[in-house]
Order: C-alpha cells, then structure tokens, then sequence
C-alpha cells in the first residue's frame, strides 16, 4: 500500500500582504509522478519553496514522511532542483564532478569534509546522469542540455526518496527536453523515485506523469490523468478542444 510521503492540509501563504496560496489540502504518494502545472503567479513555486521550509506560511500543516515539517531533519531524502534563474552564476570555476558532489553536504556537519563514500556516491549519480565523460569540464562550458543533467544530478547524489523539480526545462530545446523527461520517468519507473515537477507544459507533461496537480492560489484539481479528462473544472480552465488534445496525448 502506498503511504503519504507529503501531506499538506489548509495550507496558506501571503506575501508582503497578498495571498498567494489559499487553504491547500493534498497528498503526495510514494512513487507518485505529479505534474504541477498552473498559470504564472499562481503559486506553483511557492508551494514547492513552502515544501522545502524555505517560505514560512502562514496557517496550515505540511508532513513530511510523517513528522511535522518543523521536526522533520533529513533533507537528504529530498532532492531540489530549482529554476534556471536562481541557479549560482554559471561561469563558477567549478567542475562537474565539483558541482555535483556539492550535493552531498547536506549529509554534513561541522567540519563539513569529503571523503570516500561521497566519492562513490558522486561517481554512481555521474554515472546514472550519462554524464561520467564530462566531470572535469566546467560547468560553464557546458550546453543547457548538459548542464541540466549535471544540476539533477546533483539532485541525485543523496539517492532521494523525493525529486523537486521547478521549471526545469525551460531554456532547453526540444530535443533535450524530451530526453530530460524520459529521464525523469526512469528514475521514477525503475527507481520509484517521487516526482514533483513544477511545469507550464500541461501537454507534454500529460504523457509522463501519473497527477496532475492544478493550481491557482487555489488547489483547482488534484487526481490521475483519467480523472482530469473527466473533469467538468478542467474543461473550463483550458476549453474542450484544448482538453482533448491532451487526454489524446497521454
């Protein structure tokens, strides 16, 4: 039976006086492939920042693997991988391999050094990115594709039960999106990696994921594809035609 590995009830947010995330119920799976989808300002990064307690709300509850967010103390079973825009500058003189293992402090305490088992740990997520012949190039001589894969795989160096991901391909072309999707979806399939992917891409997320998660300030819906294709609410936000087309594509 599957647990609830996040829970969230009557969650709200405000910023400097606005509402930006209004009495949010939901639960999150083991094993579940969420697409978080939604129009611009609705909150879809806010929610995922309030996730990772780095937005201190306002009312409501999040659980965490069942402890209290305020209690909860292993963060390495989560991995982040933010937007593009609020990455570290890319000319950093640092190295693939540097970068990612960077992943691995999160595990540390004072005095924070590396040792072999990060060593591995680098080398296995190096190794599962496909990007083991490039971990001593620099990170900023890579192509957006490339520099993606090292960033999850950063995301990846602690093995986590959950991966978020905001908008992450949004600077890449075609092409290495649907490569970095079918990546998502391995780790997912084949590891049982939890997927929560914040995206402006409904269609193409309609064929990966197994929920859909709509927001607008307000939770709009939250179920499986068959019952998003079903949905009365749904067809109004993106009209009938729109709704076929991607029901027809998942």
């Amino acid at each position: 039976m599957q647990i609830d590995i996040i829970s969230i009830k009557g969650l709200c947010f405000s910023y400097q006086g606005n509402e930006v995330l209004h009495d949010i119920t939901c639960a999150i799976k083991a094993g579940d492939y969420v697409g978080v989808v939604g129009p611009n300002g609705s909150g879809k990064s806010t929610l995922m920042r309030c996730l990772l307690g780095l937005n201190r709300v306002d009312t409501g509850t999040i659980e965490l693997f069942g402890a209290p967010q305020a209690a909860f103390t292993a963060w390495e079973r989560i991995g982040f991988l933010p937007q593009a825009l609020q990455l570290f500058n890319p000319n950093f003189p640092a190295t693939v391999e540097e970068i990612v293992r960077l992943g691995r402090l999160s595990r540390k305490r004072f005095p924070r050094r590396f040792d072999s088992t990060d060593t591995t740990a680098t080398t296995r997520a190096l190794e599962v990115m496909g990007i083991s012949s490039i971990r001593d190039k620099l990170i900023g001589e890579l192509s957006g594709g490339l520099r993606q894969r090292a960033l999850l795989a950063r995301a990846l160096v602690n093995e986590p039960d959950i991966l978020i991901l905001d908008e992450p391909t949004t600077a890449l072309d075609p092409e290495t999106r649907e490569s970095f999707y079918a990546t998502l979806q391995d780790l997912n399939s084949n590891s049982g990696t939890t997927v929560l992917l914040v995206t402006h891409d409904s269609a193409t997320v309609g064929i990966y994921a197994s929920k859909l998660l709509y927001l607008d300030k307000k939770l709009i819906f939250y179920g499986s594809f068959e019952e998003f294709c079903q949905s009365s609410s749904m067809t109004e936000v993106f009209g009938p035609h729109s709704q076929h087309l991607i029901c027809r594509r998942h």
